[in-house]
């Protein structure tokens, strides 16, 4: 399909630059078929049906963005896979004055070598050392906002609890999966008490997920992978709910693909560890999950044509109209949708 076909204007006044407090204030948009409702996120419990699950992923963020020097040039580096215990693939800015085995120093006692320069521009960077990366980064990293939110402010201390989800545990991500980040103790117990339960898997969420679709047709984009895994006992628990006659509702596209990528055509959800590229656009068909709560996304990102896949590209367009026209939040820190198709 075209790119252009998941096109639209977005003013910019509708970027959010901070999330909604209390988090699980921020409004909802309710999309079916043949409705949009205005809802706020609080209004969960009432939307969905008891016996349904909520799928959230528990990856956290780490402070995965860099600024350091090669030389008298200075180097920045955004991290987004892991390739081994000292080595992180990375994004990098200036890339151009670096070397195969150039030496970054990023600050703080930390430093890496740059290997192995990808056909995407990516370096893969080697920490020096004996501590833990996960150390040298808490000492020398900072939390990679998202560029439209990083173009916008600096980013502050209130970035570090606002930019992870309460269901943060898997150190690994350099995203945070929004959905969730409107998530709150009470809206968890509202849940229960109207008998709609949760799990939670891991995908560790690349900074690939920002990178701009640049390809004219979606046939000719490439995903960059992430890494995932849903447990044995995760797989049995959603395809008893479904079995049952309940939904697996997915919170984040990431929580979303990882489901996707290990459901079979039979629709049976099986235990998964590696990596997923997965890529979904209109005309795929969904075998694990029933319904996704998500955020609002870029125009012509794969993240909107994911959810144009769910609910049909007619009616997402429909449903982002509407919201751009009510003044709904847009993007990581934004308001929600929930769309049951």
């Amino acid at each position: 399909m075209l790119v252009d076909l998941f096109d639209f204007a977005l003013p910019p006044e509708r970027i959010a630059l901070r999330p909604a407090a209390p988090r699980d204030t921020a409004r909802m948009l309710v999309v079916t078929p043949d409705a949009l409702a205005d809802r706020i996120v609080r209004d969960l419990p009432s939307q969905l049906r008891r016996g349904d699950l909520l799928v959230f992923n528990d990856t956290r963020v780490i402070p995965a963005q860099l600024e350091g020097t090669r030389g008298d040039a200075r180097i920045g580096a955004t991290l987004h896979k892991r390739e081994g215990p000292r080595r992180w693939r990375a994004f990098v800015r200036n890339a151009r004055r670096l070397r195969d085995g150039d030496l970054i120093d990023f600050g703080a006692g930390v430093a890496a070598a740059a290997r192995d320069r990808a056909d995407d521009g990516s370096w893969a960077l080697e920490f020096a050392g004996d501590e833990p990366v996960e150390l040298l980064l808490e000492r020398a990293g900072r939390m990679p906002l998202p560029p439209y939110i990083a173009g916008k402010r600096a980013t502050d201390a209130r970035d570090a609890d606002d930019y992870q989800t309460m269901f943060a545990n898997e150190p690994g991500a350099v995203a945070a999966p929004t959905a969730a980040l409107h998530f709150t103790p009470d809206l968890l117990a509202a849940l229960a008490a109207a008998g709609v339960d949760h799990a939670t898997l891991t995908l560790h969420v690349g900074a690939g997920t920002f990178l701009p679709v640049k390809a004219d047709d979606t046939a000719d984009h490439r995903m960059h992978a992430e890494w995932g895994r849903i447990d044995a006992a995760t797989a049995e628990r959603l395809n008893t709910v479904r079995a049952a006659g309940g939904r697996v509702i997915a919170v984040g596209t990431t929580s979303l693909r990882l489901i996707e990528s290990a459901a079979g055509d039979d629709g049976v959800i099986r235990p998964f560890e590696g990596d997923t590229a997965i890529f979904i656009t209109p005309g795929y068909r969904f075998r694990g999950i029933d319904g996704l709560m998500t955020n609002f996304h870029l125009p012509r990102s794969t993240l909107f044509m994911l959810v144009s896949a769910l609910m049909g590209l007619e009616r997402m367009q429909a449903a982002y109209a509407h919201a751009i026209t009510r003044d709904y939040r847009f993007y990581s820190y934004g308001d929600a949708s929930l769309l049951l198709p």
